[in-house]
């Protein structure tokens, strides 16, 4: 039997042997432990201890731990995902779209925010939606060639990969080619959503070769669905770069259907078109740092500002969910809604108060404002220093590696596969980000948002959006990794998963499992998932809050925890085949 003390020099030779050779462990897994979970939780993340990829589709989930696994940080994983899902997510994942990318760098403790962001045509104008009365032809804005933004998807991956990435940019398409080209098995949510979309995409005839029979029949589960025009465009991408899809032959096919539909884009948009780096916003909440996206993306400038209006009060103690609670999300909601309506836009356009929107001293100011016992009404509140929607078929997810770099990224098409057409010999669906600005200042859009002066269209402008890639860190490294899609419910989705783990200490999977509400100022109503109590309902109308009927769940997180040396991803399970994939 051996003795405690040989078991004490045993383990004293094995540190000196491993001091010996230089043994070296990453930094952020340098205090590994065996996962640990509260014996509360009901509800379970997934365990990774090098890598863990989010995304709203499993074989793209899947795609980023190969890249994971074959050396590739954060980044190409993320880059290879954001490909894949363009052949496995074609309702949202995009090359013909576009989006935002917050990313942290261990090694520098250097947070990036990349915005590769739609942008208007220089043909574009800022009444070019409205018919000859005066009124918004919402058709036009939304299902016609002339929706379509230059897309930016490509040159922001393209960014992201060159600047960021260890791998080759063939290396990382690869496994999106193969899944283009060889096509893969029709799984259930997607057969659902191209039969729920048949009626408008049969009108494209690009489209209609791509997703369906030659019979206008649907593929069936299982059936294999391959993409050979998108297998194209993504080797020329490989091959060519960038240039290939902004300048090579894409770009030519692309502008040739514009130009044969009364489309905008031209050679000369498609060249233009840059990505760029914009500082980071960085919010400050009980000793973590929020790092979240900055305009033209709205979502990052009010999950900071609601945040900061709550930071004095005790959320843990008033209860998760209860009505006190929920009281103060919709009246903190119903603020920074109105602020975006007025003051968010493209800030290479329009002067974005983005500082003291996001200042601690007006959060007290307006925080002071908000009455203990009941509601407001929407109509008595202004910007306290008009609003557009956009597409709950936005998608998003996140990656972490065991360098403790982490990827969060939104992209989307806008509508589900945009405007349902696809550019001829391409296999690229074309987006209808120009809904996303204001059509008329002060006229609500496709989902009941209202945009001002900020967010009237102008050329080679950027529209606003709701998209919230965020990362929070702990001691300045990333805690907890998320994002969903959504359109205008995507920041109160996100600030929600924000608040359950850092003010209700709930894991991965448990803070995107919990019930959601949602307030966006106009309509003055509240979304509410199942699964709040009629009680805090009673209490809530009793204060004078209007509940709307939900009829849908609200967004779908793609989330990632790193504690204690611990990986734990989580999918939201609101979404068919969404996955979280860890090794």
């Amino acid at each position: 039997m051996i003795t405690s003390k040989e078991k004490k020099m045993k383990l004293k030779l094995l540190v000196l042997v491993a001091c010996l050779v230089n043994i070296s462990v990453p930094a952020a897994f340098a205090q590994e432990q065996t996962p640990r979970l509260d014996t509360k939780d009901r509800f379970v993340p997934v365990i990774g201890r090098n890598g863990m990829v989010s995304s709203r589709e499993k074989m793209a989930s899947q795609v980023g731990v190969d890249i994971l696994k074959a050396g590739g940080n954060a980044v190409d994983a993320a880059v290879a995902v954001g490909f894949a899902m363009a052949v496995t997510y074609p309702q949202a994942g995009n090359i013909g779209g576009g989006g935002f990318m917050v990313i942290h760098l261990a090694e520098e403790n250097k947070s990036i925010a990349i915005d590769y962001r739609e942008m208007a045509p220089a043909a574009a104008s800022r009444d070019m939606y409205l018919n000859d009365d005066g009124s918004v032809d919402n058709a036009a804005s939304k299902y016609t060639y002339k929706a379509t933004g230059v897309p930016g998807t490509v040159a922001g991956m393209v960014h992201a990969l060159e600047n960021y990435g260890t791998m080759s940019l063939a290396e990382v398409m690869k496994p999106a080619y193969d899944l283009a080209n060889d096509g893969f098995p029709l799984y259930t949510y997607l057969e659902g959503s191209l039969n729920a979309r048949k009626e408008r995409m049969l009108q494209s005839p690009a489209a209609s070769k791509v997703f369906y029979k030659a019979d206008g029949t649907s593929y069936k589960y299982g059936e294999t669905l391959k993409q050979k025009d998108l297998a194209w465009s993504l080797k020329q991408i490989m091959d060519g770069g960038k240039d290939a899809f902004y300048k090579g032959e894409i770009a030519k096919r692309i502008v040739a259907d514009m130009e044969a539909h009364e489309g905008l884009i031209t050679m000369e948009d498609m060249a233009n078109y840059v990505a760029l780096e914009r500082p980071a916003i960085v919010g400050e909440y009980k000793g973590h740092k929020v790092v979240t996206m900055p305009p033209p993306s709205s979502g990052g400038v009010h999950l900071v500002q609601i945040m900061n209006m709550l930071e004095n009060d005790d959320l843990k103690a008033k209860g998760h969910n209860s009505a006190a609670t929920l009281h103060l999300y919709i009246e903190s909601m119903r603020q920074a809604y109105a602020d975006r309506s007025k003051y968010l836009g493209d800030p290479d356009f329009a002067v974005v108060p983005v500082e003291e929107l996001t200042s601690k001293k007006y959060a007290k100011l307006i925080r002071d404002q908000i009455p203990a016992d009941r509601s407001r009404r929407s109509t008595d509140i202004a910007p306290a220093l008009n609003l557009v929607a956009e597409s709950p078929d936005t998608t998003h997810y996140s990656v972490m590696d065991k360098y403790g770099n982490a990827v969060s990224n939104t992209y989307t098409l806008n509508f589900s596969y945009g405007n349902g057409a696809m550019a001829a010999g391409t296999g690229i669906m074309l987006n209808n980000e120009m809904d996303d600005f204001s059509a008329k200042p002060g006229t609500p859009n496709g989902y009941g948002l209202i945009g001002g002066e900020a967010n009237s269209v102008q050329p080679r402008k950027r529209p606003l959006s709701s998209m919230t890639p965020t990362i929070v860190l702990k001691d300045d490294k990333p805690f907890f990794v998320t994002g969903s899609p959504g359109g205008s419910t995507i920041i109160t989705v996100v600030l929600q998963s924000v608040f359950n783990v850092l003010e209700f200490e709930m894991n991965a999977m448990h803070a995107l499992a919990a019930p959601r509400i949602h307030h966006q100022w106009l309509p003055d109503s509240v979304m509410m998932e199942e699964g709040i109590s009629k009680d805090t309902k009673d209490i809530l109308i009793g204060m004078g809050h209007t509940i709307a009927p939900m009829q849908f769940t609200i967004g779908s997180l793609s989330t990632i925890m790193l504690k204690d040396g611990i990986l734990y991803g989580s999918a939201d399970i609101r979404s068919l085949d969404a996955a979280a994939i860890g090794y």
